[in-house]
């Protein structure tokens, strides 16, 4: 994920060939608890009203209730660089920003400056309560909030979400017009929608466009994603900023942009979904953090292949590629092969839908899930548990020879040297491949130079020897449990 290098920002992520761009300078923030009875939010009337031929009466109502947020914090200048550096990311923050600097000189140790960003934010509130993204005050030590009156207040951070990129702040200020809160379930691809925001610094900004998608996952953009994919034009500065519909109800908090190369507006904007951002919004102010449930299972999409493969009736569901040892899946019998088709009676459709429903559950909440295991349907009985922060590590058996059994594909034993060196436990089963022949039937499958194929056809591999003898009795399409650097995965080869 490439962030914009004026903003300052440090993470970043590459898709296959565009980047996927947060819109604001990132800053993170101690959580603090505060009680949110008192927080009264306003909500949506069932009553959709009238048609409309103009978006100026939902523009009216929503943009007295987005804000100018600018975050900075303290840090110190590698030896030999001016206050903002040098090369392109100085050229482009004082092109947007104003110049000034210190480019001339050359210390001879760190030197101490302020870094800033700029963002946009939603008053969700009349009290102060102010929702935006986790980046825009990601690691602030001073938070500022510009109304659109001009009015300018010091904020403070009640909480952030990295994993969904969210985060709540507040301003000591009453009266204040608050957006009326949506309902982005009911979006429907070719909705009209306005993003609002601070774009560039320019000042409060308006475009127009449509609901492209809904439901976008595996941008490699957060941990949770579910986001709006929208063409309303949104660039470096809207993060934080509302998505209205043509009521100017609050549907989504925009926050990344897919640019190729330009680090500009391409028409694929993303936005996290509001119903998404007030559960997260809710937790954050009532306890200061987010709590999430989990069952201890790593899931995958099903694929056309993978399902022709496991003889299931089409890509549906959520295929189980690993189970957490003492974790509430385990216990309730779930095992890696498995394709999770409903939870709670409600059918899985794609393997992020059961990660988010999951996440947002409560702890200790009782899950009826239908399985899809060796060609039958069955049901187990789960429990949700609070998700644990660090990750449970796991282990098998060591081994160690010479053999191949796909097409263009070479493999040898794995030791724990090997093991090491692919990313890897170092007691972990299976074969590693050497070499995959790229214009092979098995590189089209997504089969790489370093993968350890531990199960064919659910079967476990121990040496080259049993990879090869597995493949030779194959029929067909064999389904391989990869362990590539540590994450387990399903390839149909």
């Amino acid at each position: 994920m490439k962030r914009f290098p004026f903003l300052h920002t440090t993470k970043s992520r590459l898709q296959a060939t565009a980047a996927v761009v947060l819109l604001c300078g990132g800053l993170i923030a101690a959580h603090a608890s505060v009680d949110a009875a008192h927080i009264h939010l306003k909500l949506a009337d069932a009553n959709e009203g009238p048609a409309r031929l103009t978006m100026a009466p939902a523009a009216k109502t929503a943009m007295p209730t987005v804000v100018k947020i600018s975050a900075s914090k303290m840090v110190k200048s590698p030896a030999g660089m001016g206050q903002f550096g040098q090369g392109d990311e100085s050229d482009l923050f004082r092109q947007f920003f104003g110049g000034g600097g210190r480019q001339g000189r050359t210390p001879q140790a760190p030197e101490a400056h302020r870094e800033g960003g700029l963002g946009s934010g939603v008053i969700i509130s009349s009290d102060g309560y102010i929702l935006t993204n986790n980046h825009v005050v990601d690691g602030a030590t001073d938070v500022r909030v510009t109304l659109p009156d001009r009015r300018e207040f010091k904020a403070k951070v009640i909480g952030t979400d990295p994993k969904t990129d969210i985060a709540v702040i507040k301003i000591d200020a009453t009266d204040l017009p608050a957006i009326t809160i949506g309902n982005s379930s009911k979006l429907q691809v070719g909705d009209e929608v306005l993003a609002i925001g601070n774009p560039y610094g320019v000042g409060q900004t308006v475009t127009m466009g449509i609901v492209s998608a809904t439901g976008r996952a595996n941008m490699g953009i957060e941990d949770y994603e579910d986001f709006i994919q929208t063409d309303a034009s949104i660039n470096p500065g809207n993060s934080g900023g509302a998505l209205v519909n043509d009521r100017g109800e609050l549907v989504g908090i925009n926050t990344a942009i897919l640019a190729a190369g330009s680090g500009g507006n391409q028409g694929i904007g993303f936005a996290v979904p509001v119903n998404l951002a007030r559960e997260v919004m809710d937790q954050i102010v009532t306890h200061g953090q987010v709590t999430r449930a989990y069952i201890g299972v790593t899931v995958q999409e099903v694929s056309p292949a993978i399902a022709k493969a496991i003889g299931l009736d089409g890509p549906k569901g959520a295929l189980v590629a690993d189970v957490s040892p003492n974790s509430p899946a385990q216990k309730a019998g779930l095992q890696s092969g498995d394709v999770i088709l409903s939870v709670n009676g409600t059918p899985i459709q794609e393997s992020n839908q059961l990660r988010m429903d999951i996440s947002m559950m409560g702890t200790n909440q009782a899950l009826k899930l239908q399985v899809f295991r060796n060609g039958k349907v069955q049901d187990l009985n789960a429990e949700t548990a609070a998700l644990p922060n660090q990750k449970v590590e796991r282990a098998s058996n060591e081994t160690g020879g010479s053999a191949s059994g796909i097409d263009g594909v070479s493999v040898e034993n794995l030791n724990p040297e090997v093991a090491q060196q692919v990313g890897v436990a170092p007691n972990t089963t299976g074969v590693v491949i050497t070499g995959v022949d790229p214009s092979s039937a098995a590189a089209s499958s997504g089969l790489k130079e370093g993968d350890v194929i531990q199960e064919v056809n659910h079967k476990k591999v121990t040496n080259a020897d049993d990879f090869a003898s597995a493949m030779q009795k194959s029929k067909g399409d064999s389904l391989l449990l990869i362990n590539r650097a540590g994450n387990k995965i399903y390839l149909a080869v």
